[in-house]
């Protein structure tokens, strides 16, 4: 009698051990020769390009267990490249980012939802200096397939928009959109390797 409920409990054990490893979503790594994360903003009338080349980035995803699912994102401001180097350092002062006060820009998911035909929303928290608000990322799955090197390769992209004013980038005369639009557009394309 003993032997068959040692049996049974090992058996019970397997399966949820099992069920438990099948329950976690995948865990994966930027590819950063291959990901990039710019922004676009209007100067008068014309937009005007950038992109941060330092970041880190947390994607824990499956698209059949999304309640398991997350992406975090660190992105450290100093990193900010508009092509033209003193706008750039115009942007780093106080009178836009305060980089120095404020290194880094992040995005903290709550939740994942499916919208269908592989497009999702994380909804999180996004932190710049020193106002959080809460957003909705949307973003498209591209594609998973195996990677000639072994694991998986995944494609992930994201469009949103965000009014820098709710942040405080931008600070006295630079509040105004007259010069620099209220409306920045971020954009991120990420490869992603199964870890």
């Amino acid at each position: 009698m003993n032997k068959a409920i040692k049996l049974l409990s090992l058996v019970l054990f397997g399966i949820m051990s099992t069920a438990a490893v099948n329950y976690i979503a995948t865990e994966w790594s930027i590819d950063k020769s291959h990901s990039n994360i710019d922004f676009e903003v209007r100067h008068f009338f014309t937009p005007v390009n950038g992109t941060f080349h330092d970041y880190n980035a947390t994607v824990n995803f499956d698209p059949a267990n999304l309640e398991e699912s997350m992406i975090d994102v660190e992105i450290m401001v100093n990193s900010i490249d508009t092509r033209n180097e003193r706008r750039n350092g115009h942007l780093k002062t106080a009178d836009f980012f305060n980089a120095e006060k404020y290194p880094k820009i992040t995005f903290k998911s709550s939740k994942i939802e499916s919208k269908g035909d592989n497009k999702f929303v994380a909804h999180g928290d996004l932190t710049i200096k020193d106002v959080t608000k809460k957003i909705e990322m949307p973003f498209t799955l591209l594609g998973v397939m195996d990677h000639p090197r072994g694991g998986k390769v995944a494609g992930i992209t994201s469009e949103f928009v965000i009014d820098r004013n709710v942040y405080g980038v931008g600070t006295g005369d630079w509040v105004s959109d007259a010069v620099v639009g209220k409306e920045v557009t971020a954009t991120l394309n990420l490869e992603l390797n199964s870890k």
